[in-house]
């Protein structure tokens, strides 16, 4: 793999939906995500990472050292048995890795290798937490918080009639169903995020390669990925803050304070992305650059 990266990153998110559902909430008949204090719209960060990892396993097809561990109907001990056998490690992982110190830096280093997702957001590996072994539980360099609407949403429940009858008594007492879907209107989310270059060394091996299939994982990660739920989600700019060191140069905070999401006079009721205007305010600290992309 290539070398690891060697500077702190951060950046902001931002995307909008229109007339979909971005993040539904089970608990709540799969309703938007809102704050209940603010009204805002929320999305977790769960949800932006499997849209990431969707993206890359689609771009890059299980190539060699961008597979993905956590996904859909693939048990983890299944990967996780593939660097026991790579490794030659059978029956008690305790008493191989009395017979092997070294054992957990050569699995940790080895999931890390093969499995992007490992590499950039680390995973908790059940089958070596299991096993007392110190490289279950990796931490990666690149984290994400919560997505939040800029301004209040407004979640609107629509009746849809279903032509398709569940069963045959059914069929028999009428001809349609009626069902219903979430939507938002409009709204424009922003997700904020970290890349330590710090943890990229010691742990993962996170590399400029990786970095940059991670920024375009993001600016596309709506693109391969539509359904009708989610309605017209589009990330609509990516911006980057890199630190000219491993440690950084600045409070993440002041970065993302610099990030200003204006509403444009006269809209009282914003319906796209053209009724904000975003700037970065400058000066930006000493020793800290910023990229827009999108």
């Amino acid at each position: 793999m290539s070398e690891a990266i060697k500077n702190r990153y951060d950046f902001v998110i931002l995307f909008d939906v229109e007339n979909g559902n971005p993040n539904g909430d089970p608990d709540a008949g799969n309703m938007p995500r809102v704050d209940p204090e603010t009204g805002c719209g929320l999305v977790t960060d769960v949800c932006l990472k499997r849209k990431i990892r969707n993206y890359v396993e689609t771009a890059k097809e299980d190539a060699p050292g961008y597979r993905i561990y956590i996904k859909d109907q693939v048990p983890l001990q299944r990967s996780d048995a593939e660097a026991l056998a790579y490794l030659g490690v059978q029956g008690d992982l305790k008493a191989a890795k009395k017979d092997d110190p070294t054992l957990d830096g050569k699995i940790r280093d080895f999931m890390c290798q093969n499995f992007y997702d490992i590499r950039t957001f680390g995973a908790v590996m059940t089958t070596f937490v299991k096993g007392a072994l110190n490289c279950g539980q990796v931490r990666g360099p690149v984290q994400l918080g919560f997505a939040r609407s800029v301004d209040p949403i407004l979640p609107q429940e629509v009746t849809i009639t279903r032509v398709a009858i569940t069963t045959e008594a059914d069929a028999e007492k009428k001809g349609t169903e009626m069902g219903r879907k979430y939507i938002v209107p409009y709204g424009l989310y922003r997700a904020e995020g970290y890349v330590s270059a710090n943890l990229a060394r010691k742990t993962t091996g996170f590399s400029e390669e990786d970095l940059a299939l991670l920024w375009q994982a993001i600016l596309n990660m709506f693109e391969n990925d539509r359904s009708a739920a989610r309605g017209k989600m589009s990330v609509r700019e990516l911006i980057v803050f890199r630190h000219d060191s491993e440690l950084g140069n600045a409070p993440a905070y002041k970065l993302f304070d610099a990030v200003q999401i204006t509403r444009n006079e006269g809209v009282t009721v914003p319906r796209s992305y053209r009724d904000y205007t975003v700037t970065v305010a400058e000066p930006l600290p000493a020793g800290v650059t910023c990229l827009r992309m999108g």
